[in-house]
């Protein structure tokens, strides 16, 4: 394909070398040329871009991995974004496989939603479309105020299962918590496999943690004035709205569903701080699985997650390559990539040419 004639260009975003692989990738099943540009740090640790071609009146496709530096990635997007819409850019349409602070979308105590602030300033910037894989939740897409393409990587994960693990019809899908059984379930469905669910964890799941103001509090503080002291008779009132307030315990963790002599295959969207996953491993090896895989679309892999994994008994974790994860893979054998990039250039083949993205979706699941 002729570039020059083709009516869109794809850039890069980042200025990380490892950073730009999947674009490599998905401009080579296009038949494109990477867009010419320049995206640096100064000195002073200030964004520059620099575009190096005629953009005027073009589809633009920016393709913006996350690395650990997350934010000076969405840094580089924003000024790359704005530096097009200055340069008369037609559309601006980001793909942004992994969309940071998908997990700050609901308000927790006196915090904030992150994920929304960022949908904002990227519209501001200038994107007029985005194309994205597997949002943390799937409400999000609400907080755009243009077109969003939440595309999905299950049909890869579960090519994968059934190519290349062995006699994979003796596993069962996993949920490591109850929140992620519709997940779980939509797998086991489609590989007709059976289902089984972790219940109870040590850590509180977000919808725990979702706006946590409480009123009054949990505690009577002695340090208040005398006077402000309730009633006998008051205070046998309050009691039992403060006894609904307190924290409910978490219970015991079981499995619920037979893992005895099975595989055990664990589904989740992302995989960052692995603690949860390894403690699921070691229950799931006590109740008599032989063999653990953990299936997770974004592989952030964060801190010491390489090494919690190498030395736990999962066998195997397989992530797809929206996040560029080639160093925790020199520092752990078991961790496998999945390459998504062949829907992604599809995606940016049907929005330029306007065609239908419903292909995109067909053998989907709701609960995906």
């Amino acid at each position: 394909m002729n570039i020059s004639r083709s009516g869109y260009r794809v850039f890069a975003a980042n200025s990380s070398g490892v950073c730009t692989e999947l674009a490599k990738k998905i401009t080579e099943r296009l038949g494109v040329e990477l867009g010419k540009s320049v995206v640096y740090q100064e000195s002073n640790s200030e964004t520059r871009v620099d575009v190096k071609e005629s953009v005027r009146g073009q589809d633009i496709f920016i393709i913006q991995t996350i690395p650990r530096d997350v934010n000076t990635a969405i840094m580089e997007l924003l000024v790359m974004a704005y530096a097009l819409k200055t340069s008369c850019a037609k559309n601006i349409i980001g793909v942004i496989p992994y969309f940071p602070y998908s997990k700050q979308c609901k308000m927790r105590k006196r915090g904030s939603i992150v994920c929304k602030l960022l949908a904002s300033m990227l519209a501001k910037a200038g994107l007029t479309h985005l194309i994205t894989m597997d949002l943390h939740q799937k409400e999000i897409q609400g907080f755009f105020t243009f077109p969003v393409d939440n595309l999905r990587a299950s049909p890869y994960l579960i090519q994968y299962i059934q190519e290349e693990i062995p006699d994979y019809r003796n596993a069962i899908i996993v949920a490591k918590s109850p929140s992620a059984a519709k997940r779980a379930q939509s797998y086991a469905e489609r590989l007709r496999l059976g289902l089984a669910v972790i219940h109870g964890e040590a850590q509180h799941s977000e919808s725990d943690m979702a706006d946590g103001r409480q009123s009054p509090p949990l505690s009577r503080t002695t340090s208040g004035h005398p006077g402000l002291e309730l009633p006998s008779s008051h205070r046998l009132k309050v009691l039992p709205f403060v006894l609904l307030m307190m924290a409910k315990e978490k219970p015991p963790i079981s499995v619920v569903g037979d893992v005895g002599g099975r595989i055990a295959i664990i589904v989740d969207d992302i995989i960052d701080d692995v603690e949860d996953f390894v403690a699921a491993a070691e229950i799931l090896k006590e109740r008599g699985a032989y063999k653990i895989y953990i299936m997770a679309t974004h592989g952030l892999l964060s801190a010491e997650a390489p090494r919690l994994i190498e030395e736990s008994a999962i066998d195997e974790v397989v992530v797809t390559n929206t996040v560029p994860h080639e160093v925790q893979k020199l520092q752990c054998p078991k961790i496998r990539t999945v390459d998504v990039s062949m829907i992604l250039a599809e995606a940016i083949r049907r929005i330029h040419n306007g065609e239908s993205m419903s292909y995109l979706f067909r053998n989907i699941a709701v609960d995906d």
